[in-house]
C-alpha cells in the first residue's frame, strides 16, 4: 500500500458524544438528500418508486456503510454482528450494506494513535520498543492492531482501542436501531429492546481488553494439547483496559484455503466444527464472534490461529442441554422431538407452531433432509437456503407469531451459523453426523 493510499484510509475516530451524534445527523441528512434527488429523477421519468427503492440506491448504500465505518465502535460492530447472525437469510439490500461494513478498513491517523498510547503507557512509550510499526496490520470495529518489537526482543501484536468506543456504546446502538427503523429495513412493530440491551452488554464486555486478555489465556489453556489450533499468549506488561498485547503469530487469511485442495479445506472445516461442539458440550464457554478475520491459517503447519476473544460468553447448562436435545432429535430423524426441542430452546414461539404448522414442518423437513443426505454434508451446496428463507418469511409475515429467542441461544447460534458460512465459503464437505454423534457421546 502506498503512503497516499494509507493516508486515505486513516480517519480520526469521533470520540466525543456530540461529535458522534453529529455524524449520525450528517448521515441522515445525506441519505435524505439522496432520496429526494433520486425520487425527483424517477418521478420525472414517469416512475412511482417505493421508499426502499429510494433509500437503497448505490449512493445511499455507500453513504451508510462509509459513515458507520468512520464511527467504528458499536455502530460498525452492530452491523457486522447482524451480517454474521443472519447469514443468507437477510434481505439482499441490507446484506449489501453490511457486507461493505465487513470489508471496511479505516484506521486512526498517527497523531490520534500517539495520543491514545501516551494516555495508556505514558509520553515516553516509544523508548520501550525497538520498533513499533505505525501502520496497523488490521483495523476492525473496536480497535486496530500494530506489530511491535520490544527492547528485549519480544515480537508482539498490539491491539489499540479507538477512543470513545466504550463511552459511546449505548448511544451508538440506539442510533443504529433508529436508522434501521426509519429506513424501514426492520418492521416497526418488532420489539428490539431485549436484543439491544443484550447487544450493549456484550459490546461493553468486548471493549474491556483486560477481560479479553484473560479469556485468551483461558482458551490457550483449553486448547494447549490440540495440535489443530494456536492461540496467542497474553503479554501482561503492555496490556491495559484499552490496549491488548499478545505474542505475534503469523498466518494468512482463512479464506486463502479456498484455493487449496479439497482435502485440506475439508479438514479445516471439520476442525472448526469440532471446536464449536467442544465449546457447546465440553468447555462450557464459547467465542461467539465468527467473523472470518478472527481466524488465520498457517499453510506451513496446517494450524488454525484463533484471534479476538472479546465476545467469549459462558455456555449455560440449559443452552448446552437444548442443543443436545436438538442434535439427538435430528440424528434420530424425530420430527416431533425436533419441533418441540426448537420451541423449548426458544428458536420458535409456541404461537408460530400452532398458527403455521405446515411451514414449521416444512422447515424441519428441509433440515432433516439435508442432515441425512448420503455422504458428507456439502456446505458448498446452498440450494436448500432459498426454501428455508421462503418458509421462514411466511411465518415472519404473521405478527402474532413473532418471537425473540433467548440471548444465550442467539449468541451460540451466531457462532454456529457463522462457522457454517465459513465452511460454505470453503466449499467444504464434512461428515457432520459423525462429529455430532461423537460430541454427544462424551460425558
Amino acid at each position: 500500500m502506498s503512503e497516499r493510499e494509507d493516508d486515505a484510509q486513516a480517519r480520526a475516530v469521533p470520540s466525543g458524544r456530540l461529535a458522534r451524534v453529529g455524524q449520525f445527523g450528517r448521515l441522515a441528512g445525506g441519505v435524505a438528500g439522496g432520496m429526494l434527488t433520486e425520487g425527483a429523477r424517477r418521478l420525472a421519468a414517469g416512475e412511482r418508486p417505493r421508499m426502499t427503492d429510494l433509500l437503497l440506491t448505490p449512493g445511499n448504500v455507500r453513504k451508510l456503510a462509509d459513515r458507520l465505518s468512520h464511527l467504528r465502535g458499536a455502530a460498525m460492530k452492530l452491523g457486522q454482528m447482524l451480517s454474521m447472525d443472519a447469514g443468507d437469510l437477510l434481505p439482499d439490500e441490507l446484506t449489501t450494506v453490511l457486507a461493505k461494513l465487513r470489508d471496511s478498513a479505516h484506521h486512526m491517523p498517527p497523531q490520534q494513535l500517539q495520543r491514545v498510547l501516551a494516555k495508556q503507557w505514558g509520553s515516553d512509550w516509544r523508548k520501550r520498543f525497538t520498533r513499533f510499526e505505525p501502520r496497523p496490520i488490521a483495523a476492525a470495529s473496536i480497535g486496530q492492531v500494530h506489530r511491535a518489537l520490544t527492547r528485549d526482543g519480544r515480537l508482539l501484536a498490539i491491539k489499540v482501542q479507538y477512543p470513545g468506543v466504550r463511552e459511546s456504546i449505548d448511544a451508538d446502538v440506539d442510533n443504529v436501531a433508529t436508522l434501521l427503523r426509519v429506513s424501514r429495513l426492520l418492521p416497526p412493530e418488532l420489539d428490539l429492546a431485549p436484543l439491544l440491551g443484550e447487544a450493549k452488554r456484550q459490546l461493553a464486555s468486548e471493549a474491556d481488553y483486560l477481560r479479553e486478555g484473560a479469556q485468551m489465556t483461558r482458551f490457550g489453556t483449553l486448547l494447549a494439547d490440540d495440535p489443530a489450533f494456536l492461540v496467542p499468549q497474553l503479554d501482561a506488561e503492555f496490556t491495559t483496559d484499552s490496549v491488548l498485547a499478545m505474542t505475534f503469530v503469523d498466518g494468512g487469511p482463512i479464506e486463502a484455503l479456498v484455493t487449496m485442495p479439497q482435502e485440506q479445506r475439508d479438514l479445516a472445516a471439520t476442525r472448526l466444527i469440532q471446536l464449536v461442539l467442544a465449546e457447546l458440550f465440553a468447555f462450557g464457554v464459547m467465542q461467539t464472534d465468527p467473523n472470518f478475520a478472527n481466524y488465520r491459517f498457517q499453510a506451513d503447519t496446517g494450524r488454525i490461529v484463533l484471534l479476538d476473544f472479546g465476545a467469549v460468553r459462558e455456555v449455560s447448562a440449559s443452552t448446552s442441554d437444548a442443543y443436545r436435545r436438538l442434535l439427538r432429535a435430528g440424528l434420530d430423524e424425530d420430527r416431533p422431538a425436533l419441533i418441540e426441542g426448537a420451541v423449548t430452546a426458544g428458536f420458535f414461539g409456541r404461537a408460530a407452531v400452532e398458527r403455521h404448522s405446515n411451514e414449521v414442518s416444512a422447515l424441519v423437513d428441509i433440515i432433516l433432509g439435508e442432515l441425512h443426505r448420503p455422504g458428507p454434508f456439502d456446505f458448498g451446496d446452498r440450494g436448500f437456503v432459498e426454501g428455508l428463507r421462503q418458509h421462514g418469511m411466511m411465518i415472519a409475515a404473521d405478527k402474532a407469531a413473532w418471537h425473540v429467542p433467548p440471548a444465550d441461544i442467539l449468541f451460540a447460534q451466531r457462532k454456529i451459523s457463522g462457522t457454517a458460512l465459513l465452511a460454505a465459503r470453503l466449499k467444504a464437505k464434512v461428515d457432520v453426523r459423525s462429529l455430532a454423534r461423537a460430541a454427544l457421546s462424551q460425558p
